[in-house]
């Protein structure tokens, strides 16, 4: 009956938190330095690229294995999907160029020369183009994204880093982070039409569909310069916490994120008004933020604590805070398994979160990083005189891959007491 009870709470306690969790780590080689992640919806397969490993990693958006490693230029930094030709674009920041890769094959299709550094991409869906930020030439090269050769080069304001994609206007909007300012350019034409006014050293944008808005988080001005899409002129600037570097959309609530990263929190503004409704406690230098549709949640990723913390988008509260690796930085959701994916630059792992347990968790062969609820014990076999239970406290005699709960009988000094652990049992 012992036994019975702690299961029984076990099960309570997962469907009670319908929580977040940390699935498996996948772990790259120690030289790679994963730094964004892109994922493919055609082939549901997660896209990283490696900053000290000069390539990208292809990942099995089902299985969460990778299937391939695509060598690119050198210190690869940002990931980039082409929907219409279903290819994926990667800046490399010190060749400066930008490796065009198959969505299928995962073979390089081709290697385009763009500006000095570049560090920035963003998909013009109307048009298809691609556009990339070229930060120590200030100027945005314009991609076709069927021949992937060279339309022209925008000059924009000094030193352009996040680029966002007004999809209702049809406008690509560049940050100029020493200029102060954010730069407009015409989807179709690919001329300059406005420059705005931000405030000290604009990081981030974010675009707003429903009120057709463009967010701009200034990391100098502890603000958020709102910009309307059809006029381009600035609406009102929202105080933020310190130092914001990055945004976040939630459509199903009408609501941006703000990450704050030295206080350490998120400003919660609504989109109607433009003003904070909410400021929610975040980890150690709050950095990424990954939305996800599927439960209307909205992860931030702490690049100094190592961890995620989850927002419920309807109340603006913790859900759950998830370990993950050393200097989380990126997302990548998976619609189709609903996973999220986080990239973990010092630890050169990947960590797989899940919205819902599953029947079988695998992991790579080093220890899995610690979650908020003990991790369990990967084994191929089972231990001498082990009792196997499953979830709902059934004895099971010959169990298949999956997971388990093993009560491991005492020595026969008897000095020891019996103990119960949550193994996942690999045939």
């Amino acid at each position: 009956m012992r036994i019975m009870s702690m299961l029984l709470a076990v099960s309570c306690l997962l469907s009670a938190v319908k929580a977040q969790w940390l699935e498996m780590t996948l772990y790259l080689p120690d030289t790679s330095g994963p730094t964004d992640l892109c994922y493919n919806p055609q082939n549901n397969k997660v896209y990283t690229a490696n900053w000290v490993g000069d390539n990208v990693t292809v990942i099995d958006g089902a299985t969460s294995s990778v299937i391939a490693t695509v060598r690119v230029g050198a210190y690869p930094s940002v990931l980039c999907y082409n929907s219409q030709s279903n290819k994926i674009y990667c800046t490399n920041y010190m060749t400066d160029d930008v490796t065009v890769i198959d969505g299928v094959a995962d073979s390089v299709l081709a290697t385009v020369t763009v500006g000095i550094g570049p560090q920035a991409l963003c998909y013009n869906s109307l048009n298809n183009k691609v556009y990339c930020a070229n930060s120590n030439t200030d100027c945005l090269t314009v991609l076709d994204g069927v021949t992937d050769s060279v339309l022209t080069a925008v000059a924009v304001g000094a030193h352009p880093g996040a680029l966002c994609y007004n999809s209702q206007s049809n406008k690509v909007y560049s940050v100029s982070s020493a200029s102060n300012s954010v730069t407009v350019i015409d989807g179709t034409v690919d001329s300059v039409i406005a420059t705005v006014a931000a405030g000290p050293y604009p990081y981030a944008l974010c675009f707003n569909p429903a009120n057709n808005k463009v967010y701009c988080a200034n990391v100098s001005g502890d603000d958020v310069t709102v910009i309307d899409g059809e006029t381009d002129s600035v609406l009102t600037t929202a105080p933020a916490g310190e130092e914001p570097q990055a945004l976040c959309y939630n459509p199903q609530n009408n609501k941006v994120y703000c990450a704050n990263s030295t206080s350490y929190n998120v400003t919660v503004l609504d989109c109607a008004m433009d003003s904070a409704i909410a400021t929610v406690t975040a980890g150690y230098v709050p950095s990424v933020f990954c939305y996800n549709p599927e439960n209307n949640k909205v992860y931030c990723a702490n690049n100094g604590s190592g961890d995620v913390t989850v927002i419920d988008g309807a109340t603006d509260s913790v859900v759950v805070t998830i370990a993950v690796g050393m200097n989380p930085t990126a997302f990548c959701h998976n619609p189709q398994q609903n996973r999220v994916y986080v990239a973990n630059y010092r630890s050169s792992t990947i960590s797989v979160l899940r919205d819902s347990m599953p029947s079988g968790i695998q992991q790579g062969p080093r220890p899995q990083a610690a979650t908020s609820r003990p991790a369990a014990t990967v084994v191929r076999g089972l231990p001498p005189g082990a009792v196997v239970f499953d979830a709902m406290g059934r004895r099971v005699a010959n169990p298949k891959s999956g997971v388990y709960f093993v009560r491991e009988e005492p020595e026969a000094s008897g000095h020891q007491p019996q103990t119960v652990r949550k193994v996942i049992v690999q045939r």
